[in-house]
């Protein structure tokens, strides 16, 4: 049943762009226009954004309002300081977040309730197996709380590495060296949480960081893998209260929960992200993807070099 309601919600996607944002208009040799160039802008930019929008929530997400309030500030800024970098360095307009508020939140709130069920399925499989429990209540307040705050981590992290590393690293090596880079380095970014495991960060970079490249190569919009990103974490965090990729940081959501089990499956300290079923859960919308992204010939190979260039 997940299955299918997976493969019928990725078919419902669909994506008017006028082009493929995978094609960067580099009619203009300025020397910033080279993909490495803008990449290591892009990174620098996007990492100060993100020094930034951790001052932010640590500013204000002491509650529900403060939650919400901080996590929209630290999107938007984001999602800001991203576009004017693409038309500085790039000279086009962000297509990969398309220009109608209307399709956008359509597209962001319903890539965002996949995301709450792909983990609710995950979680799901994990307590019939006996590796989690209800232990009490927590409050809706908390679990607004957190929404608000994944909020700015899903946009800021999404723009990161499908937005940046994943869109120009395909440019100079096809989509699969794409999706190999992004996920490997998306997993590697969880490392430095208190509760990380190598264990754990190969299983982010098989889940998350393959699911959420290939979500953005079936479409070309940053809004789908935000959406599942963001209804993951909140689904993990906010409704079930276990620990988000080895962060360390104790849940305050509508639930409180009772891990036991082996580490297979119930992730350790890591949590459920380093379960063997999470990676068996989100391996089948990244094998839908990928087939959508092959038959909407969204599937790049690798750039030749230029005969002026190979002439060089």
């Amino acid at each position: 049943m997940a299955a299918a309601w997976c493969r019928e919600a990725v078919m419902a996607e669909v994506i008017s762009m006028e082009t493929d944002v995978w094609v960067l208009p580099v009619a203009e040799a300025k020397w910033w226009a080279r993909p490495m160039v803008r990449l290591l802008i892009m990174i620098a930019l996007l990492a100060g954004v993100t020094v930034v929008v951790n001052a932010i929530a640590a500013g204000m997400a002491t509650g529900p309002v403060g939650g919400l309030a901080a996590g929209g500030l630290g999107a938007a800024f984001a999602m800001w300081a991203y576009a004017m970098a693409v038309r500085a360095t790039e000279r086009r307009h962000v297509m990969e977040l398309l220009p109608g508020r209307e399709e956008a939140a359509s597209t962001l709130w319903r890539w965002t309730l996949a995301g709450l069920a792909l983990f609710t399925v995950t979680i799901g499989v994990i307590a019939v197996f006996g590796g989690y429990r209800i232990a009490g209540w927590g409050s809706i307040e908390g679990a607004v709380t957190v929404f608000g705050t994944m909020c700015a981590v899903a946009v800021v992290e999404e723009l990161l590495f499908r937005g940046v590393l994943f869109r120009i690293v395909e440019e100079m090596a096809g989509t699969w060296g794409a999706l190999l880079v992004s996920g490997v380095l998306f997993g590697a970014l969880h490392l430095v949480n208190p509760g990380a495991t190598g264990w754990g960060a190969l299983a982010i970079a098989i889940e998350a960081g393959l699911m959420l490249g290939a979500a953005y190569a079936a479409t070309r919009n940053l809004w789908v893998p935000i959406g599942l990103h963001l209804g993951w974490n909140a689904a993990e965090a906010g409704i079930f209260g276990v620990t988000v990729s080895g962060s360390g940081a104790d849940s305050h959501g509508l639930l409180e929960a009772a891990m036991s089990g082996p580490a297979a499956l119930t992730g350790g300290a890591f949590g459920p992200e380093a379960s063997v079923v999470a990676i068996l859960v989100c391996s089948v919308p990244t094998v839908l993807f990928l087939r959508m992204a092959h038959r909407r010939g969204h599937l790049h190979r690798r750039p030749r070099p230029s005969v002026e260039h190979e002439a060089v």
